[in-house]
């Protein structure tokens, strides 16, 4: 199982994750909103901007302060620039 970083030591399971979205656009505020009143959002922004929003695909949608581009690098392998913790 490969965990990838999203920030501030929190790992997500590389194979579960199905997309990495940014959170500006209203169907993504609202696909954050509905998973907040199931109980399936998790927030590890530590209380900083989200930037990343990763979908798994449990249904989970994870909150994360670092770039999509980052995220997306960190599961494939690539050197990315860290420098947004």
């Amino acid at each position: 199982m490969k965990l990838v970083n999203i920030g501030y030591g929190n790992m997500v399971s590389a194979g579960r994750i199905i997309a990495i979205v940014s959170p500006e656009s209203a169907p993504i505020k609202r696909i954050i909103q509905d998973a907040r009143e199931s109980g399936r959002l998790i927030d590890a922004t530590y209380g900083r901007k989200t930037r990343a929003v990763v979908i798994a695909d449990s249904g989970h949608v994870i909150l994360s302060a670092i770039q999509p581009e980052t995220v997306g690098s960190r599961i494939t392998g690539e050197t990315a620039e860290e420098d947004d913790e």
